[in-house]
């Protein structure tokens, strides 16, 4: 797949800017929009010497108490702390629990997480997960991410081309040999390629066996503690997954982005599918049942998910280069697109939703929100102090034994070389901020690059699977409206002239004698790739020597990109290759108690209902419906706090005491969004959805003084599945009634 090529290296870096973003050395007082008020860090030398330890100058930053879980609590299940949990929850943490918190959990397509909560194959996740499904199930006339959708009956549910789900059956390390693949190899980058094959050698050769024996069953080698450790995860997927229930969006997502990331929260943001196996509804004897008995405050909840990705591990130099590089640059590209954006959505509201502009737009709003806390959570210095401190710890447990200083000792002064080194190519590869991300970058572009990589392997003979692959990703990119198609690219070029400079051989190739804006206008206008239909023509006979108004600009562009993904690749390689060696120091040092980042696999996070303080204020553990419509009247006029009309007519019939939001201590990140909130019995009490501001630092270091996971609790859902959907058939499916 194209996308693997660009960011098959589990790098931060590389994956920051071919697909989520790259960023430039920026100054933090041009990020625009929320972030114009932050103070900028303080430089190096404003700080004093870097030298972590023995240094006779001032430290860094402020020792201070490290806690236990500092890297968090999102346990792999086969490392997980029973003794612990038997010990903290009273639970029977044996082999039988665990089997089912597994086999209940589903990973939701590559983007979300699911469970089944039904003999009959029942998933439940968010809404906000299902919107992508709800919009292409719609017929003509349809509307149905407004006006929600209700499967009366099996034969009214329905099918989401190419989504899938998939649950783990089971983990098997492979660390062992894929290390040894590498052991006499010299160099990072021809070390990380031996590592790389060997895993590629060992999931093909899975799949073969697999495929021998169940056609259901998939499996994939994952990366551990970048690259300390590597295990096979095998899946059983199911393709054909159908929608049943859907709310409304002014449900799904009241309060909108105002609310998005804060609590209280009053939000219905739950989505029901169904596995179906050839003209029938699948059988799951691996499922969570239902609780409608509800939780107090302090209640034990766990989570079982797939948390997409943290930076625990990361060293302060890591933390400091994403602070004053990655994130600023970041913010400041996700600021103007999304402006972009919005404006269009707000002159022309009809064409924008008939080309799903709206979900874009909520999607690159929600990576926004997320970074900027984030980013503060860095500039505030409590987690730098915590992860300096611990560092401290560290180098002393290591400066304490020859062996260890011998094998460890410059791994941190070589992570913090090699993020000077990173700078040299982040200027250039800045023009290329969220090149492929097709939430606020040109869908035109991105479909010329996908043209350009699939025509050349095509003539160099690449194999069938690799170009069916990206063909396959290629045809997923949807079409854009002309008109934002233009000031989209119009952007992406004032990019290049910013980060390439207007005296580039490629920007005078590519501009010629028309301004910016005239060749957007020019590409928009008379490239074919604006149209699927017409793409795919173009895909399938020859882009590059098709004549297409896109060519000359990709050709332009499209071997500096490649070439910078080659220099970010050997830093990525290194980068990681120094990570594993400080994993292993931490396994030496400490054991292999700490778990490791996230990698969207699934994981298990125990955790608490608990309400918290901020800003000097007590915030309850969970907000009812009352509250909902209180919100709703308080906010009247305004479009993100609308109720639809079906509840503003059973108002005065609704329960409004049943409680509807929940907070938790559970440790979550982008990910997790739809896994099951469930109590000691492994039953459902509750849907996560979000977290709260407090919690978007816990990308770094893992705290639950204020950082909360925030869920819809099980009660709220089954009673708006009765008193306004009447889902009367859901409702005796989750065996809630009679």
């Amino acid at each position: 797949m194209l996308r693997s090529l660009l960011d098959s290296s589990k790098s931060v870096l590389v994956l920051l800017i071919f697909i989520s973003a790259c960023s430039p050395p920026i100054q933090i007082a041009t990020v625009k929009g929320k972030l114009e008020k932050l103070p900028v860090p303080p430089s190096n030398e404003e700080k004093g010497s870097t030298d972590a330890v023995n240094s006779v100058l001032e430290p860094r930053y402020p020792i201070v108490e490290t806690g236990e879980f500092d890297d968090g609590k999102m346990w792999t299940f086969d490392r997980v702390p029973t003794q612990y949990l038997k010990t903290t929850y009273g639970i029977p943490a044996d082999s039988a629990w665990f089997s089912k918190a597994r086999l209940g959990a589903l990973r939701f397509s590559t983007y979300c997480s699911a469970s089944l909560v039904s003999p009959r194959g029942l998933v439940m996740t968010n809404h906000h997960c299902a919107r992508e499904s709800i919009i292409d199930v719609q017929k003509g006339g349809e509307n149905l991410l407004d006006d929600g959708y209700y499967a009366l009956h099996d034969s009214l549910e329905r099918k989401v081309k190419d989504l899938y789900v998939e649950q783990l059956i089971s983990i098997e390390d492979v660390t062992d040999e894929v290390l040894k693949a590498a052991e006499k190899v010299a160099g990072a980058a021809p070390k990380a390629e031996a590592r790389r094959k060997r895993a590629e050698a060992i999931e093909t050769r899975t799949n073969s066996k697999l495929k021998a024996t169940d056609a259901t069953l998939t499996a994939e080698v994952v990366e551990l503690y970048s690259g300390g450790k590597y295990a096979v995860y095998t899946y059983r997927k199911y393709e054909d997954v159908r929608l049943v229930f859907a709310p409304e969006l002014k449900m799904g997502y009241f309060g909108g982005d105002t609310d998005n990331f804060t609590y209280p929260r009053h939000t219905l943001d739950v989505s029901f599918f169904r596995i179906w196996t050839g003209d029938s509804v699948g059988v799951t004897p691996d499922y969570f049942s239902w609780n409608t008995t509800g939780l107090n405050e302090g209640d034990p909840v766990f989570v079982v998910g797939n948390p997409g990705s943290t930076s625990r591990l990361h060293t302060v130099d890591q933390l400091e280069y994403e602070r004053d590089i990655e994130l600023p640059g970041l913010l400041e590209i996700l600021d103007d697109r999304t402006s972009v954006l919005a404006d269009y959505l707000h002159s022309l509201p009809a064409e924008a939703d008939s080309f799903d502009v709206r979900n874009d737009l909520m999607g690159a709003r929600n990576t926004q929100k997320a970074l900027e806390g984030q980013y503060k959570g860095l500039l505030d210095g409590e987690v730098l102090s915590r992860t300096y401190s611990a560092e401290i710890d560290f180098e002393k447990e290591i400066a304490a034994s020859d062996s260890l200083s011998k094998l460890y000792g410059s791994v941190l002064s070589d992570i913090k070389l090699l993020q000077n080194s990173k700078k040299s190519s982040a200027s250039k590869a800045a023009a290329f901020y969220h090149f492929l991300n097709p939430s606020v970058s040109s869908h035109i572009l991105a479909r010329s690059i996908y043209g350009y990589v699939y025509t050349l392997l095509r003539q160099r003979g690449a194999p069938p699977e690799q170009l069916q692959d990206i063909r396959k990703e290629a045809l997923a990119i949807k079409s854009w409206p002309k008109d934002l198609e233009k000031k989209i690219i119009a952007h992406r070029l004032h990019d290049f002239t910013t980060y390439l400079g207007a005296a580039d051989a490629s920007m005078r190739r590519i501009l010629g004698d028309l301004s910016i804006e005239q060749l957007a206008d020019t590409l928009v206008s008379k490239s074919v790739l604006s149209d699927s239909t017409e793409f795919r023509k173009l895909l399938d006979g020859n882009y590059l020597a098709s004549g297409d108004a896109t060519v000359n600009l990709i050709n332009a562009v499209a071997p500096l990109y490649f070439t910078l993904d080659s220099e970010l690749r050997a830093f990525g390689d290194q980068e990681d290759a120094y990570l594993a060696r400080l994993a292993m120091a931490g396994f030496a040092v400490n054991g292999e108690n700490a778990p490791p980042d996230a990698t969207f696999t699934l994981r298990l996070a125990d955790g608490r209902v608990s309400s918290y303080t901020s800003e000097g204020k007590d915030i309850s553990a969970f907000t009812n419906f009352n509250g909902m419509y209180a919100l709703s009247e308080a906010k009247a006029g305004l479009s993100e706090w609308d109720l639809p009309e079906s509840w503003l007519e059973c108002a005065s019939e609704f329960p409004g005491d049943t409680p509807f939001n929940l907070v938790s201590t559970n440790d979550i990140t982008g990910g997790n969004s739809g896994s099951p909130l469930l109590n000691a019995n492994l039953e459902v009490v509750g849907l996560i959805f979000d977290g709260n501001l407090e919690s978007l630092p816990n990308e770094y270091v893992f705290d639950t003084t204020s950082a909360r996971a925030v869920s819809v609790d099980a009660r709220g859902i089954i009673a708006a599945l009765e008193y306004i959907y009447h889902a009367n058939r859901l409702l005796k499916e989750l065996k809630t009634v009679n």
